[in-house]
């Protein structure tokens, strides 16, 4: 299953990063790990439940071979292996057999749209780019692998996950009464809202864009 968590903003030191993380290790009990760069202002945690790749080489969060890109991802590529076939005759290597491995190669050589794009299966990802100091969420076709964001003073949060943004210092939710209305109508809370007021949930086959110079409360539309 695995599970993503993380920030953009205000640094609040890695003790905060791992509790978010660990407040989701039921999605991934295999191993866990978090990455951060404080000058940037960014966090990434992941959990890891191992399927393809058993090995250290699928681990994550996983830095792209030429530095620019690091991405912690939840879900399976299917067609991964005709991806990595492709990146291949254009001159990628790989280390691991993990499709992660696969995605930031992809990245690399096509470009983040064109890669969600050939990508087939369920996912929800997490990538920074330390170029251009920009972080791209993105979640599946049919929203099979959840991930939900938003605002927090300014720090922007996303996680698998609602439980792991309360392991944010000061994060107090408040319930959203027209959530809870379209709960009661629907049995379920229907994108791109979430049960708590100010956090979105990202929509399926949706992918957004929040950089360094975003303004806090500021949430890009979706693509």
């Amino acid at each position: 299953m695995c599970g993503v968590t993380g920030y953009l903003g205000a640094s609040p030191g890695d003790d905060v990063l791992r509790a978010m993380t660990t407040a989701i290790v039921h999605r991934g009990p295999d191993a866990g790990d978090t990455w951060s760069d404080g000058a940037a202002g960014i966090g990434l945690g992941h959990r890891r439940l191992s399927i393809l790749d058993l090995s250290p080489a699928g681990a994550q969060p996983m830095h792209s071979k030429d530095g620019r890109w690091v991405i912690v991802f939840n879900g399976e590529i299917y067609n991964f292996a005709v991806l990595r076939a492709e990146l291949e005759k254009l001159g990628a290597s790989f280390v691991g057999h993990s499709d992660t491995e696969v995605l930031l190669a992809g990245v690399v050589a096509w470009g983040v749209e064109a890669t969600l794009k050939r990508s087939n299966g369920m996912f929800a990802i997490a990538l920074w780019d330390r170029e251009r100091r920009e972080l791209h969420l993105a979640r599946d076709r049919l929203g099979e692998k959840p991930l939900y964001y938003g605002w927090h003073g300014t720090s922007f949060l996303f996680a698998s996950e609602l439980k792991a943004l309360h392991a944010w210092p000061g994060f107090r939710p408040e319930i959203d009464r027209g959530a809870l209305a379209l709960y009661m109508r629907h049995n379920y809370v229907p994108e791109p809202h979430s049960i708590y007021r100010g956090i979105a949930k990202l929509a399926p086959g949706c992918w957004l864009t929040v950089s360094t110079q975003t303004r806090p409360g500021e949430l890009p539309a979706p693509r």
